[in-house]
């Protein structure tokens, strides 16, 4: 079996312990038909797929530092949880029409109903990572539940930043507030917290609960650094793919970040190197509501987007944050006696997946 069949069958493996946490602690059955219908949303977007990329990484930095995956299960399936909720809510101020190869929720039942639905994923989400005292006691579960606090924080301070953008019609937007916003936004729940959660749950199987990692306070920073240019480096690949995926494949809606307006690193880069008139044209297309932009307006930004080399670029800026977190992963996995050698390179193989998937 190749690396990369080793790499789907381990995600699929973990994929399954989490969906099975997941589903197992969502409420499914009631008297009542309005609240039967809002478990069944709820379970909705947990049921529909996906990688568990964000879960999985949990766990293999758990794992990579001697730990025991089953310790960090109820963390990887916050997280899931934490995805699922916001993407709903995400959909919605997106007008988002897919999510996964289906309707989105909003979609499917409604704004306020999905509004409320999510909602109802974000209670449960602190409500599973409080039964983690029984595995990690009281002081870790709080050290936990803190850094869910701090992604958080941090993520919605990256979605207030891009809503801002397209609500107030800012198209004066420049690469670094980009990079900016997509740490925030994309790698602190995608990547930064993922491994710091999963090191922080790899001491739960010795007698003093505490992760055997050396300077844990620095290793902590190496992560949160190494985590920000993976974060980015995936965000970029994501934009790209959205333009050029195969749509059966990636499960949203192909071109859907232009008909939405987004300030994506190609269009910064096609707005910086077209003529004022050009630049004028676009934003006057871009500008306009989702419903009133045409396919061939939209076709007509993405060809400007490939004749001037923007998607390449973005490829390239992305290939050099990926580098760089690669070799931060190597400088913090090399510096510690306590990493699992076999796990490093699993982790390794799925960090890089994740700047070199096509969907």
């Amino acid at each position: 079996m190749n690396e990369y069949l080793k790499l789907q069958d381990l995600l699929r493996t973990n994929k399954m312990l989490i969906d099975d946490a997941i589903l197992n602690f969502l409420p499914t059955n009631t008297d009542t038909k309005e609240i039967q219908t809002l478990y069944e949303m709820m379970r909705d977007y947990p049921s529909r797929g996906g990688k568990g990329l964000r879960g999985s990484i949990c766990l293999l930095w758990c794992e990579l530092f001697g730990g025991n995956k089953d310790s960090a299960i109820v963390a990887a399936a916050g997280l899931e949880l934490f995805q699922n909720w916001i993407l709903i809510h995400d959909d919605i101020e997106d007008g988002s029409e897919m999510r996964r190869g289906l309707p989105a929720l909003h979609r499917k039942f409604g704004v306020e109903l999905a509004i409320n639905a999510g909602d109802a994923l974000h209670g449960k989400m602190w409500e599973l990572l409080l039964t983690n005292q029984k595995i990690a006691g009281a002081q870790l579960t709080l050290d936990l539940l803190s850094e869910f606090s701090k992604m958080l924080d941090e993520t919605t301070e990256g979605q207030q930043m891009e809503l801002s953008w397209n609500f107030g019609n800012d198209w004066n937007i420049k690469e670094k507030d980009y990079l900016l916003m997509v740490t925030k936004k994309a790698a602190w729940y995608t990547c930064i917290t993922p491994s710091k959660l999963g090191v922080l749950l790899s001491g739960t199987k010795n007698t003093n609960g505490r992760p055997q990692v050396l300077n844990l306070q620095s290793t902590m920073k190496k992560i949160e650094n190494f985590g920000a240019h993976l974060g980015i480096a995936f965000q970029i690949v994501d934009d790209v793919l959205n333009l050029t995926a195969d749509e059966s494949k990636y499960g949203k809606e192909i071109l859907g970040d232009l008909y939405e307006g987004k300030r994506t690193l190609m269009l910064i880069h096609l707005l910086e190197t077209v003529s004022e008139d050009r630049r004028r044209e676009i934003i006057e297309i871009l500008s306009k509501p989702r419903q009133c932009k045409t396919a061939d307006e939209i076709k007509f930004v993405f060809n400007l987007m490939n004749e001037s080399g923007s998607i390449e670029y973005a490829r390239e800026v992305a290939s050099t944050h990926s580098e760089l977190a690669m070799k931060l992963f190597d400088e913090i996995t090399s510096s510690q006696s306590s990493v699992n050698l076999q796990v490093r390179d699993q982790t390794r193989n799925l960090l890089e997946y994740l700047t070199s998937r096509d969907y």
